[in-house]
């Protein structure tokens, strides 16, 4: 059984306001998230991790099919959110990890970096043209490290040691972060002309 973790908990402070609400297509960035994940069958169930403008994010998105994870602690950085859901999520063999701020991965995208964590027995990583992103799958020989963690520094270091498998995906997606109103610029041309290429 694999479990899914999507990371929205940050404040956005480079973004000016919620970037998790940002609006990508008709749809908040985080639902684009939400979406993908929720698009998998075998992953189950979906927990989004929230903290800065939690009520907002759960309450303005409309994320139907997934629960709904507070924080306390976030302001610590993505360790906190990290070490939270891998504690909700305890039951499950694996997790799958993706980001809020990540518009462009897809139910494909997630599938592929699973299938090679499962068919190696070890964790996975997304790579886009060498260089590391997510989704990021956690195997639970992992979790109990994973709940060590402290700080901004994420799960890089314990996946590596593990011998992380890495999975080139930039040929299925843009692996682009929003950060900055720049990049949603960027995300929003990006999706516009798949939309022109899918025509």
């Amino acid at each position: 059984m694999t479990g899914g973790l999507i990371l929205a908990a940050g404040r956005g402070s480079r973004f000016g306001s919620p970037k998790q609400l940002a609006d990508l297509g008709g749809q908040p960035l985080i639902a684009h998230a939400a979406d993908a994940m929720l698009a998998l069958p075998q992953v189950q169930p979906v927990v989004v991790a929230v903290g800065a403008n939690a009520e907002r994010v759960a309450g303005d998105a409309c994320l139907e099919g997934v629960e709904i994870l507070n924080v306390p602690d976030w302001e610590e950085g993505i360790a906190a959110s990290l070490r939270a859901g891998i504690a909700r999520l305890d039951a499950s063999d694996s997790v799958v990890v993706t980001l809020a701020d990540q518009p462009f991965v897809t139910p494909q995208l997630i599938h592929r970096v699973l299938d090679h964590s499962n068919g190696s027995g070890l964790p996975a990583r997304a790579t886009f043209e060498g260089a590391p992103g997510h989704p990021v799958v956690i195997r639970r020989e992992l979790f109990a490290g994973v709940k060590e963690l402290q700080g901004d520094d994420g799960a890089r270091d314990l996946l590596e040691a593990a011998g992380c498998v890495h999975v080139e995906c930039a040929h299925l997606a843009s692996g682009l972060d929003v950060d900055t109103t720049e990049d949603l610029k960027r995300a929003r041309r990006e999706s516009a002309a798949a939309g022109k290429e899918s025509k």
